[in-house]
C-alpha cells in the first residue's frame, strides 16, 4: 500500500473485495457503483479496510465478470498479498462523484435530510433509501423512533435541498396511516 489518505475525506465506496481469484494476486468484488465505466478513468482507489483503516492502492488492472469486478492491484502479485485485501471496500473521493442530471440524487444526499410537509409540519429524517424496483421509497424515522415510508415521487415531493438537507413533502391523504 502506498500512503495513507486523509481519514476526513469523504469518499464514495464502489466495490467491496469478497474473495481472491486465481494466482496472480487478483481480487473478486462486488460492484457498488451504478458507474461502471467510471473505472476506465481509475488509477488510484482508496482501500478501507473492515476497521476504518485507508491507504492509497494503485490500480493495474480490472474487468469485469457478471455483475462484479476483479481489480489487480500494483505490487500485490500473489494469492497471499491479495489476501489482505479481502472484506475492504474500495473507494474514490466524493469529489469525483459522477455527476447526475437535474433532480436526481445519490442515496448519501438524501440520507439524513430532515422532511416536512408543506404546512410545516415536521415528518422525521431519512434514515435510509430503498430501492423498488419503481419509485424509490424514502424510509423516514420521527424522533419517537417511527418508521414512516415516503415514495420518492414527484407527485409527493416538492423539493429537495442538499445543501441545507431539507426535503419538502406534499403526501396525499391517509399516506401516514399505512
Amino acid at each position: 500500500m502506498t500512503s495513507e489518505s486523509d481519514s476526513s475525506d469523504s469518499l464514495i465506496i464502489i466495490a467491496r473485495a469478497v474473495r481472491t481469484r486465481g494466482l496472480k494476486g487478483e481480487l473478486l468484488a462486488d460492484l457498488l457503483t451504478d458507474f461502471p465505466e467510471r473505472f476506465e478513468a481509475i488509477e488510484q482507489l482508496v482501500a478501507v479496510s473492515p476497521e476504518g483503516k485507508r491507504a492509497i492502492v494503485e490500480l493495474e488492472d480490472y474487468w469485469f465478470q457478471n455483475d462484479r469486478v476483479v481489480f489487480k492491484l500494483s505490487g500485490y502479485d500473489g494469492v497471499d498479498a491479495a489476501k489482505e485485501f479481502v472484506g475492504y471496500e474500495f473507494c474514490v473521493p466524493e469529489t469525483e462523484r459522477v455527476e447526475l442530471p437535474e433532480d436526481e440524487y445519490y442515496d448519501f444526499e438524501l440520507e439524513g435530510c430532515s422532511v416536512t410537509e408543506l404546512s410545516g409540519n415536521s415528518i422525521g429524517r431519512v434514515q435510509s433509501v430503498l430501492k423498488t424496483g419503481g419509485v424509490a421509497i424514502l424510509t423516514v424515522v420521527d424522533d419517537n423512533d417511527k418508521e414512516v415510508l415516503i415514495p420518492l415521487a414527484e407527485s409527493i415531493v416538492v423539493s429537495v435541498d442538499i445543501p441545507s438537507k431539507t426535503i419538502v413533502v406534499d403526501p396525499p391523504e391517509g399516506l401516514f396511516e399505512l
